[in-house]
């Protein structure tokens, strides 16, 4: 199948310029200026908009099985979600049990995400420790294209990882070419502030952000960091939610530190006045964890992007419905952690960056694409349009409106935290794997059409 995106402007992290773009199978061919159009090329006009590589969400749980229950979104219906928003490829987690075989949840993953529509790759989660996880990791590393292990410090009695665990983690992932990534919550300090706020009869919605304040998700990324830079490992840090976490990267990286920070979609527009609604149905179903924040973090989390010292935008895709969320009804702790926005972070970050000066067009690349693919090896197969990439394409009209709603969007879970939102900047075209997926609002996602995408290690491997 051959296709030529014509007269738009290509848009990649370095620069702009205006170009067409031949795709041919699954790959870019060539771009340039005038290319011919080969006999029986679909034809896509792109005059006045611009052509981008498909965004990348760093950060998404598609069919996750958590606190009960499993989210709403699978791994098809999340990952054509993405594709209505221009998003092509998810990183998606992997999250053993404790005491459970890395591989033996990485294979029940990988089933999982079989019907994918659009491209996937893995984070694994190292949830305990012994000798089998240290073996297991370098399997992951060396067959399976895994270069990535997360490890959340939060959730205790769950799955938090103590010191001794991230130590010996960050360790074998330094020895392997790969790059830890932290959740950083301070999870003894969660467990008691929230003990805490139920004996005092505070059980609502309300609670939740009082229960995990700017300075609990500090310290632990403070201590992630610390760790990191004692065993001389790179170190990336998941949803960056309030300035403390951010200072603390930023002092990081100005030592010449490899760390890397993340910012959802969610934390840069919605503040924490959410929790106070009457409405406990709306309140609960913005329960995520790190919580939404109050506005100067918003403040911070752009300047953190604009200044380099954030990297990537995703946002933890992880829908559950209203009835769902009720199971925290009289006890805000029970309330299934999560929101969704996989199919409108591009449009969101480009409404609240791009359109008010925060971001330049390729600034936004970087933070939404680019930066991903290179942070996780994934460059320049992905994160990039030029030849012999994937043709993982957005058409992006910047005139284009869209009103984000519930009711309209292609995602599970019947809520959408940036409800009512009017977005000036959305996908006229998405392409994955050089087939068009969507088109003008009609969505032609095909379950199973996506690839799984290995990524090889940073370094020479040790066994």
């Amino acid at each position: 199948m051959t296709t030529i995106i014509r007269g738009g402007t290509v848009v990649n992290a370095d620069r702009a310029f205006r170009a067409d773009v031949l795709v041919s199978g699954d790959k870019i061919v060539a771009v340039g200026d005038n290319l011919d159009i080969p006999v029986g090329a679909t034809v896509i006009d792109a005059s006045g908009q611009y052509v981008m590589p498909g965004g990348i969400d760093t950060h998404t749980h598609m069919q996750l099985p958590f606190m009960g229950t499993v989210t709403a979104d699978d791994f098809f219906t999340g990952t054509a979600a993405g594709l209505a928003g221009g998003t092509t490829t998810i990183m998606d987690f992997v999250i053993p049990n404790p005491q459970q075989s890395l591989l033996e949840a990485y294979h029940t993953w990988r089933g999982w995400a079989a019907k994918s529509a659009g491209d996937y790759t893995f984070h694994v989660a190292v949830t305990w420790w012994d000798d089998s996880v240290h073996k297991e990791m370098g399997t992951l590393v060396h067959e399976h294209g895994v270069n990535s292990f997360k490890h959340f410090m939060a959730y205790k009695n769950a799955i938090m990882a103590d010191d001794e665990t991230l130590v010996k983690s960050f360790t074998r992932a330094l020895e392997l070419g790969a790059i830890p990534t932290v959740h950083a919550e301070n999870g003894e300090l969660v467990f008691q502030l929230q003990q805490d706020l139920i004996k005092r009869g505070m059980t609502g919605p309300s609670a939740h952000p009082m229960s995990r304040p700017p300075e609990v998700e500090a310290e632990a990324a403070n201590r992630a960091i610390a760790i990191a830079n004692v065993l001389g490992t790179p170190v990336y840090i998941v949803h960056v939610s309030c300035a403390e976490s951010l200072d603390a990267i930023t002092r990081a990286r100005a030592k010449g530190q490899r760390v890397y920070g993340e910012a959802l979609a969610g934390h840069l527009v919605i503040d924490d006045s959410v929790y106070n609604s009457a409405d406990l149905e709306f309140a609960r179903a913005h329960v995520m964890s790190p919580p939404f924040r109050g506005k100067h973090h918003q403040a911070a989390l752009w300047q953190g992007l604009q200044g380099g010292n954030l990297h990537t935008t995703a946002t933890d895709h992880c829908t559950f419905c209203a009835a769902q969320k009720a199971a925290g009804a009289d006890d805000f702790t029970k309330i299934p952690n999560g929101c969704g926005g996989v199919e409108d972070r591009m449009s969101v970050v480009w409404d609240a960056g791009v359109n008010t000066g925060k971001l330049t067009p390729s600034e936004f690349v970087k933070v939404t694409s680019a930066n991903a693919a290179q942070i996780f090896n994934m460059y320049p197969r992905k994160g990039v349009v030029t030849a012999g990439a994937d043709a993982d394409i957005v058409v992006w009209d910047p005139e284009g409106t869209r009103t984000i709603s519930a009711k309209t969007q292609f995602a599970k879970g019947g809520f959408n935290v940036f409800e009512g939102r009017t977005v000036k900047g959305i996908p006229s075209y998405t392409l994955s794997g050089g087939k068009v997926v969507f088109e003008r609002g009609e969505l032609r996602a095909v379950e199973g059409a996506g690839k799984h995408v290995d990524r090889p290690a940073f370094t020479k491997t040790h066994a």
